[in-house]
This record gives structure tokens, sequence and C-alpha cells, in this order.
């Protein structure tokens, strides 16, 4: 098989991170070389001094898009789990990727008042008590994806059942065997 890029997309504690790791360890279960490109990780090892202003924001994103379209290239499966938050620099990022391989969006349409409620680090408390400027889906803009290739909402659902839903989907378009 040929390499590809799994992008997913949504709000801080979304679930991104956890069904991208697991769809991460699927994939390299089945034979796969795959490199995973979380936003965490990223911001420290790549992108180290942006801060979160849309230009910062859409330079990160560029980025990410084009570092995962020179692994796709070389033919691994890449998997990103980044908020992406503006429609454009998504769709910045399927042009880097595409004349080189498959890009696959998965919006993880977790709503805000559920991403909330997780909050694993704290973060939407603070923004919502003003304590954090431009917290994306707070005090900063989230553009919904306009077409998906898999949409998600992980609430009440388990972290597995949503990485089979992606994993069927990339079966589905052959991007991967079933």
């Amino acid at each position: 098989m040929s390499g590809f890029v799994v992008w997913f997309t949504g709000l801080s504690a979304a679930g991104k991170t956890t069904v991208a790791n697991i769809v991460e360890a699927e994939l390299e279960q089945r034979g796969l070389l795959v490199e995973h490109l979380d936003g965490d990780i990223v911001r420290t090892h790549l992108s180290k001094g942006l801060g979160f202003s849309k230009e910062d924001r859409d330079a990160n994103i560029a980025r990410i898009g084009w570092v995962a379209s020179r692994i796709a290239r070389a033919g691994a499966a890449v998997v990103v789990s980044v908020i992406s938050p503006y429609e454009e620099a998504r769709r910045h990022a399927r042009l880097l990727v595409e004349p080189h391989a498959p890009f696959i969006e998965v919006y993880v349409a977790t709503p805000l008042e559920e991403c909330a409620r997780r909050d694993p680090k704290g973060l939407y408390a603070a923004a919502f008590a003003g304590e954090i400027d431009d917290f994306t889906g707070v005090s900063a803009p989230y553009e919904a994806p306009s077409n998906p290739e898999v949409t998600l909402d992980t609430t009440g659902v388990s972290p597995g059942d949503s990485a089979a839903v992606v994993l069927d989907r990339l079966a589905e378009l052959n991007v991967v065997r079933a």
C-alpha cells in the first residue's frame, strides 16, 4: 500500500489524540509504517516559539501539512491529531498532501460542552474565566470542516468504537485493506 494522511481535527478534549493513538496502533499491527504527528508534540519540537494567533496557528498547520506530505510521499501512513481550527489552513494541508497521497479528514465533532466537561488539562475552566486568550471554541473560532471524509462525536462512544469507524472508512476508500 502507498502512503496516506489521516487528519483528525476538532476542539481540545474532543478525543482526537485518543482515537488517533488507537488508529495508529491498528495500522502498525497491520504491518504499515506509521508516523503520528500530534499537536502537542509538534508544538514542542517543530513549532516551538509559535503562539496561538491566527497567523501562528496557520503556520503550525502548514508545517504539519508539509511534513505529513513528505512522510506520506515516502510511503508511510501519517496520523495527524491537531485542533487545526481554520478551514483554509486544513485545505492548504490537503493541497500539500494530495499530489502525493490520499488525505482523509476526520472531524471529531464532540460538542463544546462535552469537551469542557472532560477538560483533562483544566484549560476550558481557565478560558471561561478569561485567563487564557485565543482559546479555540471559547475566545477563538473553530471552523468545522465542510466536507470531511469521517465525522465522529465521541460523546458516549468508546475510543475503540470511534477508531473502528475511522478504520472502516479507510477500507471503504481503499486506503487500507479491510
